[in-house]
Formats: structure tokens, sequence, C-alpha cells
């Protein structure tokens, strides 16, 4: 079950079949559209299916301990080119801590992907938080952040793995993490007005929980509105609604 074609009333209703077929939510799968399908005559007659190719995002990268480095490399510990890292304070050494670990893990990604972008690493309490440098044109972030977040996924998985270090990694590049702060705030406030002007409820479909959580967050502190998840897993949606006076 390595690639499906799958039909659907719409790309939408497609997609959300093929995260069912693969037990994988969105941002894990690859996605190709084949047909936007039509709705007819009437809706009725002529009415043509979307069909789309979904396969499991894959980043060629076993996550194995010794896929670091090539075969010849194994023994000889990691060597990383002198201008390809970005020496900061806050930097931790590759290998020497689960932060060296991801960045480490995160370049052989990289570099399978045919990719010589450098990367940075800030450590604090909470999080380590990997930057790529370079990506300007958007390769490493894709839809909506989907790539960007698969590849974070992949990380957490691989050094969580341990258990010693329960600190998040959260993957950026190019400030892309903030920039998508900015537009989901600024979302909830267009969107939040459109409720207070209807007193009717919004819903956004399809939002990861960091997403849903910046949405929530946003809307917390307006004594007029409420903002609830529903769904489970993938389809979990984020509703905005007027909150009911006392």
């Amino acid at each position: 079950m390595s690639t499906l074609e799958i039909e659907g009333k719409s790309i939408d209703d497609a997609i959300e079949k093929a995260c069912r077929e693969f037990n994988v939510p969105r941002e894990k799968l690859n996605i190709e559209i084949l047909s936007e399908g039509s709705k007819g005559i009437l809706g009725l007659m002529g009415a043509k299916k979307a069909r789309i190719r979904a396969s499991i995002l894959s980043l060629d990268v076993a996550l194995e301990r010794d896929f670091e480095s090539p075969p010849e490399r194994r023994n000889a510990g990691p060597v990383f080119k002198a201008d390809a890292v970005e020496k900061t304070p806050s930097a931790a050494e590759p290998g020497s801590s689960s932060a060296g670990e991801a960045r480490e893990l995160l370049e052989g990604i990289l570099t399978r992907m045919g990719l010589d972008f450098p990367v940075t690493v800030e450590e604090t309490e909470e999080a380590i938080t990997l930057n790529i440098k370079g990506d300007g044109s958007g390769l490493l972030i894709g839809k909506g952040g989907q790539t960007l977040d698969a590849i974070q996924y992949i990380l957490n998985k691989a050094v969580g793995k341990s258990g010693r270090d329960k600190r998040m990694i959260v993957l950026d590049t190019e400030e892309y993490r903030d920039r998508r702060d900015e537009y989901l705030i600024a979302l909830a406030a267009k969107l939040g007005g459109k409720v207070k002007k209807t007193r009717k409820p919004v819903t956004i479909n399809h939002m990861s929980a960091r997403d849903r959580r910046v949405i929530h967050l946003a809307l917390k502190d307006d004594e007029a509105l409420t903002t609830k998840s529903r769904g489970e897993g993938v389809y979990r949606k984020i509703i905005i609604m007027p909150r009911k006076k006392e």
C-alpha cells in the first residue's frame, strides 16, 4: 500500500479518505491531485469525482543511529564543514547532547534531500529549536508548513526514543513559524469579527495542534468570543463561537 489512487466528492474528501487508509494525519502524506472533479449539471448529471494519488511522505531516511553517516565514516565520528554550521553561544556541539544529536540528524536528512543549508541550534528549558538557514524558496516549508512539520515529527520521534530529554524539538526556517503565527492571529481577528457581527459560529477545518493553539490564545481574552476544538486526530477542527451572556 505504498501508493493509492483515491476518489471523493471533493479534493478534501479524497484526502480524508487517504488519511484513513494510511492511518496518518494529512501532513504525513504526499498528495498529487489527478482530477479536481466537477458537480455536473444541477449537481447530478455528468458529475465527476475528484481523484488524487496518495503515498506516505518519505524523506528516504532511516531513523536508526547508524544512518547518521556513511559506512566509511561511522567509526570516525561526525564530520562537519567548517562553514556549514554557524557557531552561537547557545549552540550545542554535535553529539554532546540531545540538541547536538538533533542537529546531526537534521543535517543528515538535508544531505539525503540534496540540500546544503546550514543549521543553528537554540536551547531553552522548554524546547530545542533548529533553524535552517537559506530556504528562501520555501522548499522545506510545504503547504501550510506540512513538510516542515513532517521533518520535525521525525526528529522528535528519533531523538525522543532515548527518553533522556523531554524537551520538544522545534524546526524552523527563515522565521517561518513567526510569520505563520502572525497570519493565524490576523485570521483569528478577522473571523472573530465576523462571529461578533453575525452571532453565528465559524469553523476552521483541519488545523494542526500548534495552529489551533495559536487561534485559541489569540482569542482567549476576548469577552465576546470563545473557542473549542472538535473531532479526532487529523480531522480536528477549531470553532469560534459567540460567548453566552451570563
